[in-house]
Order: structure tokens, then sequence, then C-alpha cells
């Protein structure tokens, strides 16, 4: 089969990013064998100018060559598909829309306050806090998996790490909503730019109290780091916070829910996972990761003439880093469409392919996935998807909305809040 013979119009068609990714893999299996880097036109969003089109990249070893040449493929020109204005393109990305030097300096701040006294202290959290939902549904037999245990446990981690008040958490899962929306009702540009700036705001007043009054917490760490002198400003604090909220939540609620939805599909993987928990977790968080793939593509821009597998890419051009393709790789990975919790090697690009703007958060994920699956297996442990889930309708988030479970009601003893957890 040619390229010719490849149906590429369902890019273009937004119903067709309403679905899991199994109905798309026969189509990037034929890129990958007959056009690994092929130039397709941007998809048309009301209220936007259409874009000149970019290179579509769906290979493994070619998506790891753009992520890790930062310097001939940028970010700083913004990272989705379809160009949004510069201003809300760098505040809602912060560091991923960001090149070195600037990317160095707030990467840098950023990792200097994660010391291991507080990762640890957010290491213990993460399972009080999966403990305490499940309890919250463990009697009723069921439930909607995202809004009451998949979509709770990142908002929690990162709205306590960034100090935000406990009466705006839901605040702030409602804004995160409103940026990685529905495609079907994509918000406009004033209903996107205030949403951003209520989330801003909330996180700014967070960060201009710890410059005033500092605390031991991570918040207060950030706002007094310094690298070359030169400190985090609130403005950067509460960009840094809505890349969190934004990337953060999405990518590992999602996580979760397809893992249970995996689980239910594959009976004989969660027996194999369930037989030695500890043991097989470290591969099987990668699996689901992999095979779920969160984050469909990340997008760059050639700062000047290059080529990706001996095509020629001109300077100015955008590039589209597929991972959903790239993680089904059979040059990479055997048997790519089967899901197995014990694979191994797995070189997945689920948290990216390398090089600077490898994810921040990748260890907290997870972690976070992690302890949720362990919490699962030991209080409800028939936890099973009814029904198909609801998909977003995105080409950038492979993401469920709302899918149905049902689990054998029981009693969970909660945990004791740590307290302060910064």
């Amino acid at each position: 089969m040619s390229i010719r013979d490849v149906d590429l119009t369902p890019f273009a068609d937004m119903a067709y990013w309403s679905h899991g990714s199994e109905v798309r893999a026969d189509m990037f299996r034929q890129l990958r064998d007959e056009a690994p880097v092929l130039f397709m036109e941007e998809p048309e969003i009301e209220g936007l100018p259409k874009g000149p089109g970019f290179w579509s990249v769906t290979r493994h070893a070619d998506v790891v060559h753009v992520s890790r040449h930062a310097d001939v493929f940028s970010s700083a020109q913004g990272t989705t598909i379809v160009d949004l204005p510069q201003e809300l393109n760098e505040f809602m990305g912060s560091m991923i829309n960001m090149d070195a030097p600037r990317h160095t300096r707030l990467r840098q701040i950023v990792n200097k306050s994660f010391t291991p006294r507080m990762v640890n202290r957010i290491d213990e959290d993460v399972r009080v806090k999966a403990r305490n939902i499940l309890a919250d549904v463990a009697d009723t037999g069921g439930c909607d998996l995202v809004s009451r245990i998949s979509a709770p446990l990142p908002l929690q981690i990162i709205c306590e790490m960034m100090g935000i008040p406990r009466d705006q958490w839901g605040r702030i899962l409602e804004l995160t909503n409103v940026v990685l929306g529905d495609q079907e009702s994509v918000p406009d540009l004033p209903t996107l730019m205030a949403a951003v700036m209520e989330m801003a705001q909330i996180a700014r007043e967070v960060g201009e109290d710890r410059l005033a009054e500092p605390r031991d917490d991570l918040v207060s760490a950030m706002m007094h780091a310094e690298v070359d002198g030169e400190p985090l400003s609130p403005m950067e604090m509460a960009s840094f916070f809505i890349l969190l909220a934004a990337a953060g939540n999405e990518t590992t609620r999602n996580a979760i829910t397809h893992g249970v939805r995996l689980l239910t599909l594959h009976p004989d993987q969660r027996a194999r996972w369930m037989a030695d928990v500890d043991g097989v977790a470290p591969t099987a968080v990668e699996e689901i990761v992999r095979y779920a793939t969160p984050v469909i593509q990340f997008r760059r821009t050639a700062t000047r003439d290059t080529e990706i597998a001996g095509q020629p890419i001109g300077a100015g051009d955008k590039v589209v880093m597929w991972y959903e393709s790239a993680n089904r790789d059979e040059r990479v990975f055997d048997d790519p469409g089967t899901f197995d919790v014990t694979r191994t090697p797995n070189e997945h690009v689920g948290f990216g392919g390398g090089g600077p703007h490898f994810c921040l958060g990748a260890n907290l994920a997870r972690r976070e996935i992690r302890v949720m699956f362990e919490e699962l297996f030991r209080w409800l442990p028939d936890i099973a998807m009814t029904g198909e889930p609801d998909y977003l309708q995105s080409g950038f988030i492979h993401g469920i909305k709302r899918m149905t479970c049902e689990f054998t009601p029981t009693e969970i003893p909660r945990l004791e809040p740590l307290g302060d957890t910064p």
C-alpha cells in the first residue's frame, strides 16, 4: 500500500478524535510505513485563522530526534498545531512554550525547589489522598470514575503543592476543564482568556503571600529561589501553576482512567498485576502511559533549514510529533498493539521524547498512578468499567470525560491528612 491509498481526511474531522486510540492505530501504522514525515493541512478552528500546515512525524526515532534537538526545533513559537496569540501562548504554557535561556532559568528554579524532603512529604501525601478519595465512594458500589476517583487525586496534590486554598480547588478544576476543553464546544478567545487570568490571579495571590511571609513549603522555596541572581516573579509562578494544573492534572487523571478501562478489557493483565502488586507496578505504570498516551502530540517550529529522516524541513516550518503513533511503532515495540503490564524494555514517549522539555512531573505522575492502583487493588479489587467511555473530542489530549464503573461496596478506613503539605 502506498501513501496515496491512505485516507487522511479524518485528521481534519474533529469527530475522528472523539474515540479511543485504537481507531487511529491502522492509519498511523500506514503513515509510519509509507510517509513517516508528511506535510499536512491544519484543521480549521472557528475564530482562528487557518495556518500554513505542518510536517507530521510518526516514527519513534524521528519523534525522539525532534525532541532532543531543541536548538533546531523550537518550542517558543507554540506547542499546539494551531497558532495562539503569543501572549496567551506563553502565559498558558509557561516553560513548555519557551526555549533556552529562559526555559533553562525557570526549570532550574523549579528543580531547586523540589528538595528531597519536600518530595518525600508530597510522596507520603499521595497515599493519604488516594485512600480518602476511595473512602468517599467505597459504599456506593459504583460511580463516574473520572469525577470521583481519577480527577481528584492529581488536582488535590497540585493544588496543595502550590498552596491553593482548599475552598478554591473545585473552581480550579472547572477552569482547567475550560483551558483543555472539549473541541465540540471550543471556548471563544475571551472565555479562554478569562479562565486563564482567573487561575493566574488565584496563584499570584499565593505567590505574593509567600514572598512577603515565607513558610516551610514549595511555593515559598520557589518564590525565594534565584538563578544567576534572578528570582521567580509572582506572575511567572502563576504561569507555572497553570501549566501544572492543566498538564499535570489532565495527564494523570486520564492515565488512571485508561488504566481501569484497560484492566477491565484485559482481565489476564489485571490478574498478573494483582498477583505481584509491588513487583509488576513499575512496568505496569509505564505500559499504561505507553498504551494510552494521554498527550497525543506536541508541536515544534524549525529554527533553520534542516531535515528529518531525509525529508528537507524549511526554517519556520511547523513539526508535529505524534506520540500516539511513536508509542505503537513496530520498529521499537514488539507487538505494540498488545497491552502487557510486564512489558520490558518500554522506551515509550508518553512523557516526551527526552531533551530539555521532558515532562517535569513524570515521577510524580508515576507515583500517583501507582499508588491509586495499589489502593484500588487493596480496597476495590473488582472495580470495572461499565459501558463505553465518553471521550474528549481533542486531537491533543487522549482524554476520557466520563466513564462509569462498578465495584463491590465496602467500608474503607480514612487516613489522617498530613497537615500543610508543600
